[in-house]
């Protein structure tokens, strides 16, 4: 039976246990391609590359913002610079945004996590 895209993965927020071979490791799951892992979901993200992280592409985080203070984008093993025009729309919504490459943005949305912050982390696959 085929994924719904429309449908999470996981129906709440989970800590990413493992990462790389081009998926995620997640609460006993696993999941091939990019996440979005926001505060009431794990979703898949079909983003592969960070010039694609556009408001479409994170318009969950934006119809989730009342719930999420921090933003972590993990951005594969490439450095990118968030657009000023993304993360001015964000702020209006009280989102602080933080771009780092998927192993550091793994690690600090886990401890965000641990210490129940409302967190949320689009993380682009690294092979």
């Amino acid at each position: 039976m085929p994924v719904d895209p429309e449908a999470p993965h996981l129906p709440r927020s989970a800590a990413i246990e493992a990462y790389g071979k081009g998926g995620f490791h997640f609460d006993t799951m696993s999941h091939q391609g990019s996440l979005l892992c926001l505060p009431d979901a794990v979703w898949a993200w079909s983003v592969t590359k960070a010039s694609d992280i556009d408001r479409h592409s994170l318009r969950r985080v934006f119809e989730g913002a009342a719930g999420i203070d921090t933003l972590i984008i993990g951005t594969g093993n490439d450095v990118w610079i968030v657009p000023n025009d993304l993360r001015n729309a964000l702020r209006n919504l009280h989102v602080v945004i933080d771009a780092m490459q998927t192993g550091p943005a793994i690690r600090t949305y886990n401890v965000m996590m641990g210490e129940r912050r409302r967190v949320a982390a689009a993380l682009i696959a690294v092979p």
